[in-house]
């Protein structure tokens, strides 16, 4: 496939979304050596097929704040691809939320949504909105008015969201409410959920659980493990929690936490009462890091990531494209000898080559942190099913689709001439499941 040809059409018809149009890159690059032993992927035109949206839905809504004043902000759906089921994927809530990020982030959805190995299809929302400063009635009053257009679009059968960046457990349940109010249904249309109210056990924890699995994994191929292990972990916020604690179960001590204003150093381990304060700080009070760094006495550097600190492991868990290459040779000349990607697409693709190259084991965003979505499809299993798992049971089929994701992508590296490249392995055997589906249902 010529990828220059294929790169400056979709560049064409997705002018200034950049955060896109690298998604796609790395993907059409990827699967190369797969178009190559199946040409009919090219002559049905999968790639062309993949990277155009099935459905764009982008709208108005309107809210009223505490001071009565009418404020604006534009909403977004993009239901991407739905060979494999209905579309899956969060919601974002996010100032710097527009098209293009809500495109990369669908695109990439959709292969992460098949490595998990359950029936979902790839989709991704949101908003300009911020609901960071704002009231809990102003955040209901925008949840009600911004679901009141997208209930049309959403279905259990259809398109099912669930939280991301600025939406949590509260946001849901708001959403959900007025989504109730509206079809007179109480059904699996959002995961996510209040636990005394059709949520599961361990979704919280599942994303940043997920990412630990998946680097222990990774760490296997080696015969190493997180014992022992210094890890730095960017973030502060649910995946960020979550890896930390799982990374502490598993014997490692992790050093750094971060928010947009900087992050802390505490060499002796963020644990216990420490990672207690942690979450009461952020899901509670939702204060800054740098409280606890006048908390426990630990350095704070402000305006800064924390890549330069040395460390065996480092899980980015804040934002995309949050590794620079200057960064990843510092990690690299420090010692790190795993990378593996808690938020989504953090890493820019110059570091990740760097890592590649340097022998850094890497685990790509859309495997290493399918634990999210992989415990919201749990979620609609018991949904639809009428029953509630416990956590222990949640827990371990999340694991086990984990390790099951790091084989595949493993395997299909070797399969296809690539091996140990977890971010051509997960691409291919994202792609191919898809890809395979798309061609049973004809030209649709």
């Amino acid at each position: 496939m010529d990828i220059e040809r294929l790169m400056d059409w979709v560049i064409a018809k997705n002018p200034g979304e950049k955060e896109y149009h690298q998604a796609v890159k790395e993907v059409v690059e990827s699967v190369q050596p797969v178009l190559k032993k199946h040409p009919e992927y090219e002559r049905f035109k999968i790639l062309e097929r993949m990277v155009e949206p099935e459905r764009q839905i982008m709208f108005r809504v309107p809210w009223m704040d505490d001071s009565g004043d009418i404020q604006v902000n534009r909403g977004f759906r993009i239901e991407f691809n739905s060979a494999i089921g209905p579309y899956k994927g969060g919601l974002r809530f996010h100032p710097s939320v527009y098209i293009g990020i809500i495109k990369f982030l669908g695109f990439e959805q959709i292969f992460k949504n098949s490595l998990t190995g359950l029936p979902i299809g790839g989709g991704k929302g949101g908003s300009d909105f911020d609901p960071k400063g704002k009231s809990d009635m102003e955040v209901m009053r925008f949840c009600q008015s911004f679901m009141s257009e997208l209930f049309r679009h959403i279905g259990p059968l259809t398109d099912v969201p669930a939280g991301d960046i600025g939406v949590g457990g509260r946001e849901i349940g708001y959403l959900y409410g007025q989504y109730k109010k509206l079809v007179n249904r109480f059904e699996s249309v959002l995961t996510g959920k209040g636990i005394n109210w059709g949520g599961s056990l361990a979704r919280t924890e599942a994303t940043g659980y997920g990412a630990t699995y998946f680097t222990e994994e990774m760490l296997k191929t080696r015969k190493d493990s997180f014992k022992g292990k210094t890890v730095t972990i960017s973030g502060s916020g649910n995946v960020a929690q979550y890896a930390a604690q799982k990374v502490y179960q598993l014997g490692g001590k992790v050093v750094t936490l971060s928010d947009s204003s900087g992050y802390i150093y505490d060499p002796d381990g963020i644990a216990g009462d420490k990672w207690k304060f942690v979450l009461e700080l952020k899901n509670m009070r939702r204060g800054r890091i740098s409280e606890y760094a006048d908390k426990f006495g630990v350095e704070y550097v402000a305006g800064k990531r924390p890549w330069g600190t040395p460390c065996d492991v480092a899980l980015p868990c804040a934002t995309q494209n949050e590794i620079n290459l200057d960064e990843a040779k510092t990690l690299v000349n420090n010692g790190c000898i795993a990378v593996s990607e808690g938020a989504n697409m953090p890493t820019l693709p110059e570091a990740v080559d760097h890592f590649i190259e340097n022998g850094v084991l890497f685990g790509p965003a859309k495997a290493a942190n399918a634990g999210g979505v992989a415990t919201s499809g749990l979620e609609m299993a018991q949904n639809h099913v009428g029953i509630a798992w416990t956590f222990e049971k949640v827990d371990q089929e999340l694991h086990q689709i984990m390790v099951n994701i790091h084989k595949n992508s493993w395997d299909a590296a070797e399969k296809y001439g690539h091996k140990g490249n977890l971010v051509i392995g997960a691409n291919i055997a994202g792609f191919l499941k898809v890809a395979d589906s798309m061609i049973d249902h004809g030209i649709v």
